[in-house]
């Protein structure tokens, strides 16, 4: 891969698929101008994101030289310079929000119905990569709200109003991914997790297990009860959902096993790569799909 896309890290954009999420559950998957916002929006977020790991790469270039894995990063190895960095940053930065605020509407793009969102996101991230990121705890509430954010996009975005169960199980979830990376990245580093990262010497092994065991949990109870809530049995009209949490539980399961004892961690990477989350994934969307379709 080129320097300048790998910069860019293109696999994370699975990450922006949240903004799907609207549609998947609201029925509107055949309504085409909606499909047209959603896909706006997910090429929004994915160059507003590409922009944010740029400027992170920049940012944290001198640790990443101290890391087994990301001193191979294009800034941290030499492979792209500062000056060729900042202006990629800022033509993603542009196209995104151009695409977000309706900047090509003469092309038949329209603007997004919660452009505030885009806004906070970029906002949000930039607060993070400045300091909030070395706030114990609320660094991964911050890397959860960017999730959110994406939610919103693809609902509030395209004019869904999101439901609470939506949002709940997002929330949870994410914080999930969140503390099992920061336990990915204290597995990679041993004793020397500070020298990249200085929040993992706030944190210790067994504080991000009881973190990640509490939002597994609540994961899998927070999907499970919006499986067999009258409201989603009434929206959907069908009370077999619930076939589907062994699906998520296996899926929490599976990564929890990758992260223990694959080295795994990257919810990205993870999910692109192994075999056993692909498969349970694209059963979960099948019987999702076949059940509300």
């Amino acid at each position: 891969m080129h320097p300048l896309i790998q910069l860019l890290r293109p696999h994370q954009w699975i990450k922006n698929g949240f903004v799907f999420v609207g549609l998947l559950f609201s029925h509107a998957w055949s309504d085409a101008d909606l499909v047209q916002q959603a896909l706006q929006a997910f090429f929004a977020f994915s160059l507003i994101a590409s922009a944010v790991y740029v400027m992170n790469d920049l940012l944290d270039r001198e640790q990443d030289r101290r890391h087994p894995e990301k001193c191979q990063r294009p800034l941290a190895s030499g492979a792209v310079t500062v000056p060729a960095a900042l202006v990629l940053a800022g033509v993603c930065l542009l196209l995104g929000l151009g695409l977000a605020l309706g900047l090509f509407a003469p092309f038949g793009l329209p603007a997004s119905q919660a452009p505030w969102v885009f806004v906070a996101y970029f906002v949000l991230n930039v607060a993070y990569s400045l300091g909030l990121k070395h706030v114990v705890v609320l660094d991964v509430f911050i890397i959860a709200a960017g999730f959110m954010l994406r939610l919103l996009a693809g609902t509030l975005g395209i004019g869904i109003m999101p439901s609470h169960w939506l949002l709940l199980c997002g929330l949870v979830l994410t914080l999930f991914l969140g503390f099992a990376k920061r336990r990915a990245e204290m597995n990679v580093l041993a004793e020397k997790g500070g020298s990249h990262r200085p929040v993992l010497d706030e944190y210790t092994p067994a504080m991000l297990d009881q973190f990640i065991t509490i939002s597994a949990g609540a994961t899998v109870i927070t999907y499970s009860l919006y499986t067999v809530s009258d409201e989603t049995i009434a929206l959907h009209g069908t009370p077999w959902l619930i076939v589907t949490v062994p699906c998520v539980l296996y899926g929490l399961l599976r990564y929890l096993y990758r992260l223990h004892h694959a080295g795994g961690g990257d919810p990205a990477r993870e999910l692109l790569t192994d075999p056993h989350l692909l498969a349970i994934f694209f059963i979960w969307l099948t019987l999702v799909v076949w059940l509300l379709a």
